[in-house]
């Protein structure tokens, strides 16, 4: 069963830094776009950051200059690094994993940001 296991969430002031962290088992990781997405209450999910199997980088324009995803294909694991947090950061967010037709989401972690 394919799991992906979001790590790294919790409370943050207005400023500060979190590293989020998605591990894949299961899945041939190398291959597989990754995404973070998150979902505000009331709110729809929304993708905040992806890397593709190459490489390639992509960033909503709500996180760019300020958020960072990487991968370690070594480690079948994703990662945001998020920096200068916003209180319109907060959220659930989601790791995802995208090929072809195919996607996997992982459960959550919740990162909040207030002071």
């Amino acid at each position: 069963q394919v799991q992906l296991v979001e790590s790294g969430g919790g409370l943050v002031q207005p400023g500060g830094s979190l590293r989020l962290s998605c591990a894949a088992s299961r899945i041939t990781f190398s291959l597989y776009t990754m995404g973070w997405y998150r979902q505000a209450p009331g709110k729809q999910r929304e993708l905040v950051a992806s890397i593709t199997s190459g490489g390639t980088t992509n960033y909503s324009d709500s996180v760019k200059g300020r958020f960072t995803v990487s991968r370690d294909n070594a480690k079948n694991t994703v990662y945001l690094q998020m920096n200068s947090l916003k209180p319109e950061d907060t959220a659930v967010y989601y790791c995802n994993a995208q090929l072809s037709h195919i996607n996997y989401w992982g459960q959550g972690t919740q990162v909040t940001v207030s002071s």
